[in-house]
């Protein structure tokens, strides 16, 4: 049993993904549940929980300034490493000076139970299992952190991408049941919350190992169907699917849903079909288009996003060019723009053609500069229609931000009653910083 803990507190960090974020929000409420409160990072905390991300060389480098940042917050503050870089790397997380505990891909869930002696230890003490144990599904959502929640629905996968760690970090594709899913939707519907984002590491997979075996009990429109029909959720929104599990059934089913909302993030990762060979990508750029031609045939304000990589091995600049104005093109509304870095124990590490770093980064900044050029082409394309708003929870230099249902994000002088309320608006102006401006409409969708 854990050590008497009144008042003890604990703070937490996360990097990377919303999945992470959902696990650390349930994580948390395990804190709470045995007598914990939770402070901000940065304050004085018994115990310091840093969830991990390893998908780039940056997330990596970041952990260690984040270990620094707790152990000036409290010297004698307790350091638990959790999330994918735990279970890749254990026994380097372990040597960081100050870190006590690592816990890996399954341990994480657990993590209270490790919590009988929080003295300093000299070394960090790691718990990880071999990554073919994790083969059991954690159902997990955040609340209480942001004005929507992340509802995961499933984790793993089977997809075997030669850039990518996210296999031996999180192991199979497995899914939450249906039943535990739409339980957990209707919990946090409860907590006037105003939008869901369903996440996972390949949620397109989702009905794969819900019962523990490796066929699909449900598929991915039947989850999106019946958490169409659960009453007091305003918003549902998919999070990243790939383009071959994005079938025309889900498509035309969320443009004539009322709660699904018309934004979609699909992972392209390179506009050159020899590099999604090399990638082994199980699709080409040809059902790409298909995908995003269809979805902007019947929801022409649909706002798509795209995860691109530059600097993969064999990437010329010809190939590179290829990727440049295949998204030029493209009916899109931004970029993800992910820079190349090698990855221990992966084929694409191995691979001829390395591109220099200075190359990688002159490329990255290009296709930066395109996401910025597509983001307000899309926004400027939409001045002058109606949408609705949510409003986030936080005052940013005075003004208070919010997301209108294809994602477009406004801006409006500090007000807080506006929190976590939904208006419809009419767009107006884009901002010198990128961002609209709106008129509220008359009819108030929620004050």
């Amino acid at each position: 049993m854990p050590i008497e803990n009144i008042n003890k507190s604990v703070a937490f960090y996360t990097l990377g993904c919303k999945l992470n974020f959902s696990e650390t929000s349930t994580i948390a409420r395990s804190f709470r549940d045995e007598g914990y409160d939770k402070v901000e990072f940065s304050e004085e905390a018994d115990v310091y929980v840093i969830n991990t991300c390893s998908v780039t060389e940056n997330a990596d480098k970041r952990f260690k300034s984040i270990v620094k940042q707790a152990t000036k917050a409290n010297p004698d503050g307790f350091i638990i490493a959790i999330g994918c870089y735990a279970q890749l790397k254990p026994e380097e997380l372990a040597e960081t000076l100050g870190v006590d505990l690592v816990l890996g891909a399954t341990e994480k869930f657990n993590i209270t139970e490790y919590l009988d002696d929080l003295t300093k230890k000299g070394l960090g003490e790691v718990h990880s299992c071999e990554i073919d144990e994790a083969n059991f599904y954690v159902g997990s959502y955040s609340i209480g952190d942001r004005t929507r929640a992340f509802l995961k629905v499933q984790d793993g996968c089977d997809y075997k991408c030669t850039y990518c760690t996210i296999p031996l970090a999180r192991g199979i594709s497995r899914s939450d049941t249906l039943e535990n899913v739409l339980t957990n939707a209707k919990e946090i519907s409860e907590q006037d919350i105003k939008e869901i984002v369903l996440t996972g590491v390949n949620i397109g997979d989702y009905g794969k190992g819900e019962f523990g075996n490796k066929k699909h009990e449900h598929t991915f429109l039947e989850l999106v169907q019946a958490l169409d029909k659960i009453d007091g959720i305003e918003r549902l929104r998919i999070s990243s699917i790939e383009p071959n599990l994005l079938k025309n059934e889900t498509i035309n089913f969320v443009a004539q849903s009322d709660t699904f909302v018309p934004h979609f993030h699909i992972p392209l990762q390179s506009g050159s079909n020899d590099l999604l060979k090399l990638m082994r990508r199980r699709y080409m750029r040809e059902l790409y288009v298909d995908r995003v031609e269809q979805i902007k045939r019947i929801m022409p304000q649909a706002c798509i996003g795209v995860d691109v990589i530059v600097g993969f091995p064999g990437e010329t600049e010809e190939r590179f060019l290829d990727t440049y104005h295949f998204l030029q093109e493209l009916d899109i509304s931004y970029l993800h723009v992910f820079t190349y870095s090698e990855r221990d124990n992966t084929p694409a590490a191995e691979m001829d053609g390395v591109v220099p770093i200075r190359t990688r980064k002159k490329r990255s900044k290009m296709l930066r500069a395109l996401s910025v050029k597509k983001r307000r082409a899309f926004y400027e394309q939409h001045l002058g229609e109606t949408f609705t708003v949510l409003f986030e929870g936080e005052n940013k230099e005075g003004y208070i931000h919010g997301f209108t249902e294809n994602y477009i994000k406004v801006k409006y002088p500090w007000n807080p009653e506006l929190v976590n309320t939904l208006h419809e608006v009419e767009l107006t102006e884009i901002d010198t910083d990128g961002l609209v401006r709106f008129d509220f409409v008359n009819e108030m969708v929620e004050a």
